[in-house]
């Protein structure tokens, strides 16, 4: 049960605190743990845990690639940038007894000689769409992105994203702070501590936090419903809205 299952991967045990100051003011936290992992080096688990953690090119980015990396590669190519075969890892959820839900993915791209390239920030919805937001940190772990996605239905597609990136070590610590024109904020945060990614530690993980990724839209779902009794209300649709694709 001591195997890693997977060469380098780690699971955070993480919590993951939202926070909105405004119009109606809304703060909650929850627990649940992800995974990092290099792309290239993905875990398979056997037999009875593999229900526990699948991992599909389908789930991220868009594109036709057979493999997560084909998916990454062809993103970056898109925007210019070849890694030369370099370490992506990933910062996601896996599949749960066949679910999956990632508010947001991760991925720092580094090129052959392990400089960072830049991150790919991926947002889920809801709804079953998504968007790649490609980030160029500075030195701090900081980068910045124009909002191009309807994330919350309670959120026009406007303003700008603020996220620091670190790498994740030992501890996980990220954030993405959303500025709004109007001068409000909605901030989202996960800190997390990593284990080796054993048989064990991942049935740890799963009878802590049983089907985790479906409890993750359960309660991101529930949210909605609190604000919309609080007096909240969508905002209107705007056609042509940017999405990478729709699973």
């Amino acid at each position: 049960m001591t195997a890693p299952l997977a060469a380098g991967a780690a699971l955070y045990d993480c919590r993951i605190f939202h926070a909105r100051p405004g119009p109606v003011r809304n703060t909650f936290s929850y627990r649940t743990y992800q995974w990092l992992v290099d792309i290239d080096k993905l875990p398979h688990p056997k037999g009875w845990l593999r229900p526990l953690a699948g991992f599909r090119a389908r789930d991220h980015l868009d594109g036709r690639g057979a493999t997560i990396r084909a998916r990454v590669d062809d993103f970056l190519r898109g925007h210019g940038i070849d890694l030369g075969g370099g370490q992506v890892l990933m910062l996601a959820h896996a599949r749960v007894l066949g679910y999956v839900f990632n508010p947001l993915t991760v991925f720092w791209c580094h090129r052959a000689d392990g400089a960072l390239a830049c991150v790919i920030a991926e947002v889920h919805n809801t709804y079953g769409q998504r968007h790649a937001y490609l980030v160029h940190t500075d030195g701090r772990d900081r980068g910045r992105a124009e909002k191009r996605f309807y994330v919350s239905p309670y959120h026009p597609v406007d303003g700008w994203y603020q996220m620091w990136l670190p790498q994740p070590g030992p501890r996980l610590t990220l954030s993405v702070t959303l500025h709004r024109p109007d001068g409000y904020r909605f901030v989202a945060s996960v800190q997390g501590t990593a284990a080796p990614a054993t048989r064990s530690a991942l049935l740890r993980a799963a009878v802590r936090y049983p089907w985790s990724t479906a409890v993750v839209t359960a309660r991101i779902r529930w949210q909605g419903i609190r604000l919309y009794a609080r007096g909240l209300r969508p905002v209107p649709r705007t056609a042509g809205t940017a999405n990478e694709g729709v699973q």
